[in-house]
């Protein structure tokens, strides 16, 4: 532990002086105003602040929090003081008013002498008060600079990440229980990368995406179609059940036409076990569905009894990256009467942030099967294990 003292004409002269050699983990132990020689008996001499300072020389994270816990209690120390200080000031300066009227009015020539001295009294501590103000506004920063530093890396690293609060304590308290020798940022990768779930389950017989409006889910399912026919050879079908959207099945379509794949629209659910039927040499089946509010209970009823219609083999529940944590908690619960097994996250590519990422994982709790990073079909899909995942989130790597 360092100590210091300085003296100046200003507390901002002080802390100017702190700030330039100790930098902002100065803790000020006291401080007094004081006054340097001069003037003729004291009553011109120069005014002056001197403050004690004291820094930890080796503090870590834990001493850090510490430290910005003493230097608030601190400053609400002195700013206790300087608040009284104003008001015993204001409290004379009102006093020496009326002593200077009833002289003015009532005493003798011979006083004027003592009103004169008062009158310099007076506009010393005018000038005091102003300083002590201006010194508690310095203080009310600092106060603020000082609770937004007492902040752990890790949490500010969660925070910038867009990671749900309740989900980022919960991962803060499972790294303290963590005890040995790696980093406190391994540690939180660690526990990131143990919160995700993947799965590389294949995709065969018949697969369903289900989903919001507006997540992509008709650009993915051609990406998935065009993984399958065109890397890995597969017999490929695809259906949709979207008729809201001319264009969605137009797309959809013209993908089914370059991939030369067998392609149908399904209006009704009696139509949708003809169709699955006459696919029924595909290895896999993809099909499309409309864009469903999850707030919306008879849509999503109805999209149920198009589910029921066929021998569903893996439900894909499409979020996009971009989407806030509380729709997050809106979608997870409003599908999960459709029974999704996995989660396919998208828009990778339109957004900074990654953290959403875990909190779709912790919301609906499900494993990624895919994440989207583009417009390009059929390259932009792909498969990431947790820990790439984990890297994405702590933006120690980049898509």
């Amino acid at each position: 532990m360092i100590v210091k003292r300085y003296v100046a004409a200003s507390m901002g002269e002080v802390l100017n002086k702190i700030k330039y050699e100790l930098g902002n983990d100065a803790i000020i132990i006291s401080q007094r105003r004081v006054r340097r020689k001069g003037g003729f008996l004291g009553l011109f001499s120069k005014k002056g602040v001197e403050v004690t300072v004291a820094i930890n020389d080796n503090s870590g994270l834990q001493n850090k929090a510490d430290d910005n816990i003493n230097v608030q209690n601190s400053i609400n120390a002195i700013k206790r003081v300087i608040n009284k200080t104003i008001d015993q000031n204001e409290v004379s300066k009102d006093t020496s008013y009326q002593v200077k009227r009833n002289n003015i009015n009532t005493g003798p020539i011979g006083v004027n002498k003592g009103i004169y001295s008062n009158d310099i009294i007076n506009k010393n501590n005018e000038n005091l008060i102003s300083e002590m103000r201006e010194m508690k506004e310095m203080l009310d920063e600092m106060m603020h600079r000082s609770l937004k530093d007492s902040k752990s890396e890790l949490q500010v690293n969660l925070e910038n990440a867009d990671i749900d609060e309740n989900i980022a304590e919960d991962i803060l308290n499972k790294v303290k229980t963590i005890k040995d020798d790696r980093t406190q940022k391994d540690k939180l990768k660690e526990v990131i990368k143990n919160n995700i779930t993947v799965t590389d389950r294949e995709l065969k017989d018949i697969v369903i995406l289900v989903g919001p409006t507006g997540v992509g889910k008709t650009t993915t399912i051609a990406k998935m179609a065009g993984r399958l026919a065109l890397v890995e050879k597969k017999r490929v079908g695809l259906l949709t059940i979207d008729t809201y959207r001319i264009g969605a099945v137009e797309q959809l379509k013209t993908y089914a036409d370059i991939m030369n794949i067998p392609f149908r629209v399904v209006f009704t659910i009696k139509e949708m076990e003809t169709a699955v039927e006459s696919m029924k040499d595909c290895d896999v089946i993809l099909i499309d569905t409309t864009g469903r509010s999850s707030k919306n209970v008879m849509q999503i009823s109805e999209l149920r009894a198009f589910m029921k219609k066929v021998n569903v083999s893996s439900v894909h529940l499409v979020v996009s990256c971009t989407t806030k944590s509380r729709d997050i908690d809106i979608i997870a619960d409003g599908y999960r009467c459709l029974n999704y097994d996995s989660v396919i996250i998208t828009k990778l590519d339109e957004t900074s942030t990654y953290g959403s990422i875990l909190n779709i994982c912790n919301k609906t709790l499900k494993p990624i099967s895919f994440v989207t990073t583009g417009q390009n079909v059929p390259d932009d899909i792909r498969l990431m294990n947790s820990s790439e995942l984990a890297s994405l989130i702590l933006r120690e790597d980049t898509l």
